[in-house]
This record gives structure tokens, C-alpha cells and sequence, in this order.
């Protein structure tokens, strides 16, 4: 019960695909869960993606706690020198920022193409990350805004479509998925919690009770407490007599329970939480 089994499966084939993606754009776009910014980043990155500039989007910023947003953008910036957005993708200024950005970074690369003599065009840029962090919808958002698709490129299937921006970027309208062998637990916990992990991989009760930990080792008991009107120690035993839900033999329902817990964190409804820290 106490293990979390996730390894996706055809890694080798999946990091051959998002590195043939990878190398048809001029920038990154990487999306992290502003509520675990380290476990929902992908260590070997810089491996992955070699000096192609990169842009952080610390996306979900709604979710999390707003007094550790920009402590973690300023720790990443100084950690990656890469450029980092706090976003919840729900505002359309955060759309305009990414987009002004994405010509920001890449304009040192189509004043290179006009020295060589090429003619001038848009910077093409790709959104990665791990499952469920935000990239389909930060890939809604900017399409939405630009709207036109350009088509299929050389070397890209035709499932792989460009989308024009504007005049100045263009989109790749599929997302980068970051694959990774998950051997750190306390990593693959996080990941189960904000959902980025597929619910066959892991059990409902394991991964809850391992969340009330890490709300309270985070310094959100309080909220916990408020949220479930629990005065005694907080265990899904005792939030489920809080609710009065029980099975037979007058048991608490912790399988309810469990499931209940994890979907209040996701959609934020215990409060805004960061799971992890910026240290010092």
C-alpha cells in the first residue's frame, strides 16, 4: 500500500520524440505546479533541451500560497537564468506577459537568421512538462488568443500543427510531456497529490494520509483544522466522524474520505498551499 508504482511506459521512445520536437523550435515554454515547483520539475532538463533558451512558467500561482510566488520565481530565475512568470493562466494579462516574453527571449536568434541573410520569420516556441501541470491549458490560452494554425513544417507529422500567435511567434499546438522513471518517493507523493500521476499508479488512502502530513509539515494545520472542523488530531479517521460518514460497523468511510480530501487540495478549496519551500 505504502508505494507508489509509476513508470511511463516507452521512455526511451517518448524522449526521442519530444527531442526530435524540441529541435524544430527556437524557445521553451516549461510548466511547473507553483505548489511543488521542485518535484514538478524535470532535473535532467538542461540535458533535454541543451542552449535552447527556456522561459519557467510557475503556472496554478491561484492555488498556491501567494507569499511564497515570487520567493520561488526569484529563487528559479537565479537557479536556471531563466526568465519566470507566476501565472494562473485565468488572466489575460499572464497570456500577454508569455507572449511578449517569447519574442523577448528569442530575439537575439532572428537577428542571428537576418545576419546570415535568411528571411525574417516567427520565433517558434513549444510548451513541456510533467502530466498535468497546466500545458494543455497554456496552450488553449496563447492559441486562443492567435487563433490561425499555419500548418504542418518539414520534419514535424502532420498530427503536429503550428499555430500563428501573431506575426512575431508561432506555437507548436501539442505538448511537450516530460517522461521520467519516478524512483523518488517523496517526489512521486507530491505528484499523486496535485494529480500529476495517474490514479491506477498509487492508493487514494496512502497518498491522503501522506498529504495531511505534508499540509501540516508545510505549516497549514490551521487550515486543515478550519476546513474540516476537526479539534482532535487530524486523521482521515477523524475528518470522517467530522462528516459523520460511515460504513458498516460503525467504521469511518476513509475510502470516501481519502478521495474527498485529495479533490478538496487540488481545486484549493482547503486554502492556498505550497507543499514546498524556497530555502534560504
Amino acid at each position: 500500500m505504502g508505494h507508489i508504482h509509476w513508470y511511463p511506459g516507452h521512455i526511451a521512445k517518448a524522449q526521442r520524440d519530444l527531442k526530435e520536437k524540441l529541435s524544430l523550435v527556437d524557445v521553451i515554454i516549461e510548466v511547473l505546479d507553483a505548489r511543488i515547483p521542485i518535484s514538478s520539475s524535470y532535473k535532467n532538463i538542461q540535458n533535454l533541451i541543451g542552449n535552447k533558451p527556456r522561459i519557467i512558467l510557475l503556472n496554478k500561482s491561484d492555488l498556491s500560497d501567494p507569499n511564497y510566488n515570487k520567493l520561488w520565481a526569484k529563487k528559479l530565475e537565479e537557479e536556471s537564468c531563466a526568465p519566470v512568470i507566476v501565472t494562473d493562466l485565468n488572466n489575460q494579462k499572464d497570456i500577454n506577459l508569455i507572449i511578449d516574453k517569447i519574442v523577448e527571449t528569442t530575439n537575439p536568434i532572428m537577428l542571428e537568421l537576418l545576419k546570415k541573410g535568411l528571411l525574417p520569420r516567427a520565433a517558434r516556441s513549444m510548451v513541456v512538462g510533467m502530466p498535468n501541470v497546466g500545458k494543455s491549458s497554456t496552450i488553449n490560452r496563447l492559441i486562443r488568443k492567435g487563433k490561425t494554425k499555419t500548418g504542418a513544417k518539414a520534419g514535424v507529422t502532420r498530427q503536429q500543427q503550428w499555430v500563428r500567435i501573431n506575426r512575431k511567434v508561432e506555437l507548436l499546438d501539442t505538448p511537450g510531456i516530460i517522461p521520467t522513471v519516478q524512483d523518488d518517493q517523496k517526489q512521486a507523493i507530491k505528484l499523486a497529490c496535485v494529480n500529476s500521476i495517474g490514479e491506477n499508479a498509487y492508493e487514494a488512502e496512502y497518498v491522503a494520509r501522506e498529504l495531511i502530513k505534508l499540509i501540516q509539515e508545510a505549516g497549514y494545520e490551521e487550515l486543515l483544522r478550519n476546513y474540516y472542523k476537526v479539534e482532535d488530531e487530524i486523521t482521515l479517521e477523524n475528518i470522517a466522524l467530522a462528516r459523520n460518514w460511515i460504513v458498516k460497523g460503525a467504521n469511518p468511510d476513509v475510502e470516501r474520505t481519502s478521495h474527498f480530501i485529495l479533490s478538496n487540495f487540488r481545486e484549493g478549496k482547503i486554502g492556498k498551499i505550497t507543499l514546498e519551500k524556497p530555502s534560504k
